[in-house]
């Protein structure tokens, strides 16, 4: 299943972007699409993992699921340098 990182998500609107560790599109990201319990809302910078699909206006992700990650927190994620 891909992975990739939340862009930006608005909650009012519903929808937002995340971009694909693989891949050069952007994917657009409905709330409907969110698998999570309670309110389904995503961060920026939040790591997911999802499957894509072919929309009328490009790709979507669909079966959007947070992904657990030690270093993200209140939306950020910390950035880690490779030695």
């Amino acid at each position: 299943m891909p992975t990739g990182t939340v862009k930006w998500f608005n909650n009012a609107k519903g929808y937002g972007f995340i971009v694909a560790d693989e891949g050069e599109e952007d994917l657009f990201a409905h709330y409907s699409a969110i698998h999570m319990d309670g309110y389904k809302t995503l961060k920026a910078g939040q790591p997911v993992s999802f499957e894509i699909t072919q929309g009328d206006k490009g790709l979507h992700a669909v079966n959007i699921a947070p992904v657990s990650s030690d270093n993200f927190q209140d939306g950020y994620r910390e950035k880690t340098e490779v030695a």
